[in-house]
């Protein structure tokens, strides 16, 4: 699976983006979907994820996001979406979109994560 994160750009404090990622496969909905994000000298951070339909769809949020971010996808154009609402300047990050076969219940950790884009670098001003 290819994936392709676009949407990034600079954005104010209070502000919005929705992020994309295009995948080159057909056969998406049999995906596990994520979004993480990373800052230069940390970690990559989990954000958000989204389980395929056939296990239900469930969604999954950082407790920094929560509230303000909503993982989606669209089975029909093989894309998965991050709307992100209420921007805070701590949200500047390069935010990845991955995709794994098998769920990992340490969906939290990148390495349970296969696939991954290229990234997409968000800044926030204050």
């Amino acid at each position: 699976v290819q994936l392709q994160a676009s949407g990034g750009g600079l954005v104010q404090a209070g502000g919005f983006l929705r992020l994309s990622c295009a995948a080159s496969k057909r056969t998406f909905s049999r995906y596990h979907w994520a979004w993480f994000r990373q800052t230069p000298g940390r970690e990559r951070e989990f954000v958000a994820a989204i389980r395929q339909m056939g296990a239900g769809g469930s969604t999954y949020y950082a407790n920094s996001v929560k509230g303000r971010y909503t993982i989606s996808r669209d089975k029909d154009k093989n894309t998965l979406y991050l709307q992100m609402n209420s921007l805070k300047s701590e949200d500047t990050a390069v935010y990845y979109c991955a995709a794994v076969l098998i769920w990992n219940v340490q969906y939290g950790t990148p390495t349970a994560w296969y696939y991954w884009g290229q990234g997409t670098l968000v800044t926030v001003s204050s």
